[in-house]
């Protein structure tokens, strides 16, 4: 649908606010307006979301007093004192003659299920110790060997560490440890 500019007589294509030859402005009343929305990119725009924001601190407020409630609320009593006992008699044992014999309390005999030692875990507290005197390395159980992977191991502390753990891992039934560079070349190698 088109229309014709009152000023120059122009025909204009509906929807054009001022002629584009003399630019005097159409009349609006004439031309029929779309009622469907505009195509293209155009993005409708919305204003606040209210509802949602207003239900999500409901929700925090009930939370919150839910919390408040339980965590005030009446704690348990605490356990009376047990009653102290009152003064008692001496009695009178009788004395019985000491004998010259030595008393002998035999040994636990050994327990079959107690778990046997964990080279793992002496393997593990060696790894600890080293990190924690920053000489980083990995222990790994080859039989009974420690291979130690460290790029510390011609380190004077690294002597020093393996002495203080060498109890610990004798104990979980190692008996040798090589201390081996990252390259792979072994620096040292002892007996447990």
């Amino acid at each position: 649908m088109s229309a014709v500019c009152p000023s120059c007589g122009v025909a204009v294509v509906a929807g054009y606010v001022r002629c584009p030859k003399c630019h005097a402005g159409l009349p609006m009343g004439r031309a029929k307006r779309a009622t469907a929305e505009p195509g293209g990119t155009a993005v409708e725009t919305r204003g606040f979301p209210v509802a949602p924001v207003a239900i999500g601190g409901a929700v925090v407020l009930v939370a919150l007093v839910v919390v408040l409630s339980l965590r005030g609320g009446t704690r348990p009593a605490e356990p009376a004192a047990p009653p102290t006992p009152g003064p008692i008699a001496a009695i009178a044992a009788p004395v019985q003659a000491r004998s010259s014999v030595p008393i002998v309390v035999p040994s636990p005999a050994p327990d079959p299920g107690a778990a046997a030692p964990d080279p793992g875990a002496a393997a593990r507290a060696l790894e600890q110790a080293l990190r924690v005197q920053r000489l980083w390395g990995r222990a790994e159980i080859i039989g009974p060997r420690v291979d130690l992977r460290s790029g510390s191991c011609s380190d004077k502390a690294m002597q020093g560490l393996i002495a203080n753990q060498r109890s610990v891992l004798h104990g979980a039934g190692l008996t040798r440890l090589r201390c081996v560079e990252q390259s792979g070349a072994v620096v040292f190698e002892l007996d447990l």
